[in-house]
């Protein structure tokens, strides 16, 4: 075996590199005129989406987009921001979606440190594009290409059976994404091909997905691309059903005027359902309808007031650094006999890794040796594999301090049961996640002591039965000066984006260690309930 192994080598005939591009080939061709987008009164089939992608990437080329350039991309859920997913990399770019809840200045700060070429930006935000290209230098900023009247006319400019070709490394990059600024500035994560069409695989195997699901983005887009689904719901010819906003009448309609199979969403969508008004509620029959969820564990009472509405919800974990989901709460037949709480509480856990990702522990940070699995003893999480990011956009220093050791380091704190399930029990860096949305308390913190009347602030997560958790700031006034909770929270909301702001504020001395140190664990015990 050993002497004559050249004719071994991978040949076209026997390996091509891995892509979500092919999903789209395969999709158009198999079922050309089944439906695959649904954007309220607009249809498009496969065929038509297909033609749309081509169309984007021949003209993002013709607008001297070149190979591994970016484009990035400021859109809710509409077809635009599906079709991006895929004629972008079909041009040899990368797509980076940025999140459109943030503020001018991070826009901007995104736009310059990933370089991008165009921007396609969807009417409604508008004037949040004109004003983070503004703070740009005029020759770093990236062509505007309105989503309107103006993205149909640049497609119209595109050629619909443009030849594009598939990366010859898998290893390329096909998209970047920006943490959620839980640092003084986000870091860019580089995807690769081979990542994105493993996790979209693994998105199909840990949900039990077959024949052609159709699928509500309640999920943002923007969010480490949609956990990968725009290239899993392609994957199986399934139907996405586009939705610019996420309310819960709009989400009830969809489900009952769709047929809609699938959807994902943080903990806040449940409760927006649990507590939508009757009126807007629809009757969705005997059919049960997948939901997956991340993010802050849902309370018990959630998942089981889901259940009840005829919804089975399956628990993961992720990082924008893993592509979002690589770990689930795998469910076992035999917990169906337990009472529901207790259902809730062991579905509550983040699980075990995907199928195609390759390890997950809890160990600890210094020595990496894993803790026993007794669901007490504290660690970090772990993970490697092929769905962990490349690296981060121009940092090497941080890119080897995550992978140190030969594991990709979460940040996370958790402990391992008995079974080898893992539960995240505090959050490294204090980082909150409020409705799927990372906060960075030292951010919080830092636009905090900027208020005139604050002397001292610390900020912690607050438990909320609506959106998880919540930023809540402790605060210290100087000697003789007067503040409220109002204007604490009105400042914040004018100096930040309005979703990282405190929602409460209490007032008073601040508990420290003997050396200064503010302890934030005390802070958190103070809120928690009784």
């Amino acid at each position: 075996m050993d002497r004559e192994t050249s004719h071994l080598a991978p040949v076209a005939a026997n390996y091509a590199p891995l892509t979500p591009l092919s999903f789209l080939q395969w999709a158009a061709s198999v079922y050309p005129d089944r439906v695959a987008v649904i954007d309220g009164a607009r249809r498009f089939t496969w065929r038509e989406t297909a033609a749309r992608c081509a169309r984007l990437a021949s003209a993002l080329r013709a607008a001297c987009v070149g190979p591994g350039e970016t484009v990035a991309l400021l859109a809710p859920n509409v077809p635009a921001a599906l079709e991006a997913h895929f004629g972008v990399p079909m041009a040899g770019a990368v797509l980076n979606t940025i999140n459109i809840r943030l503020d001018a200045p991070t826009v901007a700060y995104i736009l310059g440190h990933g370089e991008a070429k165009v921007l396609l930006a969807d009417r409604e935000f508008a004037p949040l594009a004109e004003a983070a290209l503004a703070e740009l230098p005029v020759n770093a900023r990236p062509r505007l290409v309105e989503i309107d009247d103006g993205y149909e006319s640049f497609l119209e400019g595109g050629d619909p059976s443009f030849a594009w070709t598939p990366p010859t490394d898998e290893w390329s990059s096909i998209s970047l994404n920006y943490t959620s600024g839980t640092t003084a500035r986000p870091k860019g994560v580089l995807y690769h091909h081979r990542g994105a069409y493993l996790n979209a695989i693994g998105n199909a195997l840990v949900w039990g997905m077959t024949g052609q699901p159709v699928y509500l983005w309640t999920l943002p887009m923007f969010h480490c691309n949609g956990w990968c689904f725009p290239w899993t719901i392609t994957a199986l010819a399934g139907t996405h059903v586009c939705l610019r906003r996420v309310e819960a009448a709009a989400i009830f309609a969809a489900i009952a005027d769709h047929g809609v199979t699938h959807l994902c969403g943080a903990p806040v969508v449940m409760n927006m359902l649990l507590n939508a008004p009757q009126q807007v509620r629809r009757d969705l029959g005997a059919r049960r309808i997948a939901m997956m969820t991340a993010g802050a564990a849902p309370p018990a009472a959630v998942i089981e007031g889901m259940q009840r509405m005829g919804f089975d919800v399956t628990h993961v974990y992720g990082l924008t650094e893993t592509y979002g989901p690589a770990a689930v709460c795998a469910w076992h037949e035999e917990w169906d006999a337990l009472p529901a709480s207790d259902q809730a509480r062991l579905k509550a856990r983040q699980g075990v890794p995907y199928h195609v990702q390759e390890g997950m522990m809890v160990a600890d940070p210094a020595t990496l040796a894993q803790v026993p699995r007794d669901g007490a003893t504290m660690g970090e999480v772990f993970m490697r594999g092929n769905i962990v990011m490349r690296g981060y956009l121009k940092d090497p220093e941080a890119t080897a301090k995550a992978f140190a050791g030969g594991w990709f380091h979460t940040g996370d704190l958790g402990v391992c049961h008995p079974d080898g399930y893992i539960e995240l029990k505090d959050r490294a860096k204090d980082i909150i996640i409020s409705g799927g949305e990372n906060i960075s308390t030292i951010e919080v913190e830092g636009v905090l002591y900027r208020h005139p009347a604050v002397l001292e602030a610390a900020v912690v997560a607050k438990p909320d039965r609506e959106w998880g958790e919540t930023p809540c700031a402790f605060v210290t006034l100087k000697e003789g000066a007067e503040a409220s909770e109002a204007d604490i929270i009105a400042f914040c909301r004018a100096n930040m984006a309005h979703f990282k702001a405190p929602k409460s504020v209490i007032f008073g001395p601040l508990p420290k260690t003997s050396t200064g140190k503010i302890q934030k664990f005390v802070l958190r015990q103070r809120l928690r309930p009784d």
